[in-house]
């Protein structure tokens, strides 16, 4: 395997990353990350007959996110696959001093640092074109992830989405009355900033320093989100709309969801055992546009990033992925 570029990654071994230049925009010089898991001659011997043998997993975080999850990485790869985590343009291992988080004013602008990604995962495969990929996507990821597929359905194999942010909070309904607004102030000003939405609840919910049990870098998994701007919200309000409009995807698409959201602007306890950033209902409903073969897991107790929620939610997140998995053509 040619190991040209990857270097240690900040979690530690084995992991390890691999910049990608993806050239310049408006901001100045602009990379995307890869993650991946060093895996031993054992851990492929062991692992050589799971349901997702000759799979590619290419994991997608959502809004004011990076990839952190260590036991999501290894437990995809007990199932037989190989893992790889993309950190976006502007977004945790990818950012830049001089850029603006999370910015851009098109989902499909993603469709770059993809392409780089499945490339530099391809040329340690030497070109097998055997192999299948499976796209896993959470939150605004996963509806980057979805549109994508949908541009380039002769790429991906199945797609497994974590509370996917395929639909405003408030329905189409309410996405419909916003978003002229919304986009009239990216015409004007892009970059100008929007009242913060996040009371922190999420962060409460994941971090150990709260209610959760999980530690991660601050500065790019902020408590209260990185500011909103018009030109990145019209962007995910646009690509809501597709969404709606049906992707027509024809191949197996898993979705796990919270059974339940909490959108409430004081904690409650309860949050601990919810989904505080989106409403899984509308979520649920909109999934049914992606395409037509759609599983929707809705999981009790399970936080807006499921893989992050207490140990018996995530064994059965993992349970329902190796279930799914083992019905994907071959």
């Amino acid at each position: 395997m040619a190991d040209h570029g990857w270097r240690d990654d900040v979690l530690g071994t084995p992991f390890e990353r691999l910049e990608l230049p993806l050239g310049e925009d408006h901001e100045g010089p602009v990379v995307a990350t890869l993650v991946r898991r060093r895996r031993s001659p054992a851990d492929l011997l062991l692992h050589a007959y799971g349901p997702l043998h000759g799979v590619d997993v290419l994991y997608v975080h959502g809004w004011s996110d990076y990839f952190f999850q260590v036991e999501l990485a290894e437990r995809i790869e007990r199932l037989g696959a190989r893992f790889h985590a993309l950190d976006l343009r502007k977004y945790g291992r990818s950012l830049r001093p001089h850029q603006t988080p999370g910015n851009v004013d098109d989902l499909a602008t993603y469709d770059e640092d993809i392409a780089a990604a499945l490339a530099a995962i391809a040329a340690e495969h030497h070109g097998d074109s055997g192999r299948r990929l499976v796209p896993m996507g959470h939150s605004t990821g996963g509806l980057t992830l979805s549109l994508w597929a949908a541009r380039h359905p002769e790429r991906v194999d199945g797609l497994i989405l974590n509370s996917p942010w395929l639909e405003f909070q408030a329905s189409a309904v309410g996405r419909a009355l916003v978003a002229p607004v919304i986009k009239l102030g990216a015409r004007r000003n892009p970059l100008a900033p929007m009242p913060a939405v996040d009371p922190g609840f999420s962060t409460r919910t994941v971090s150990a320093a709260g209610e959760g049990s999980w530690t991660y870098d601050q500065q790019w998994r902020p408590d209260r989100g990185f500011p909103l701007h018009p030109n990145w919200l019209s962007a995910v309000f646009d690509g809501q709309a597709t969404v709606e409009a049906g992707l027509g995807l024809d191949l197996p698409v898993l979705v796990l969801l919270s059974d339940k959201s909490m959108l409430q602007p004081r904690w409650d306890d309860g949050m601990a055992r919810a989904d505080v950033a989106l409403n899984v209902d509308v979520v649920a409903h909109r999934a049914l546009s992606i395409g037509s073969e759609v599983t929707v897991r809705r999981l009790h107790g399970a936080l807006h990033d499921v893989v992050l929620s207490t140990p018996e939610v995530r064994e059965r997140a993992y349970d329902s992925i190796g279930r799914w998995a083992a019905t994907l053509p071959r």
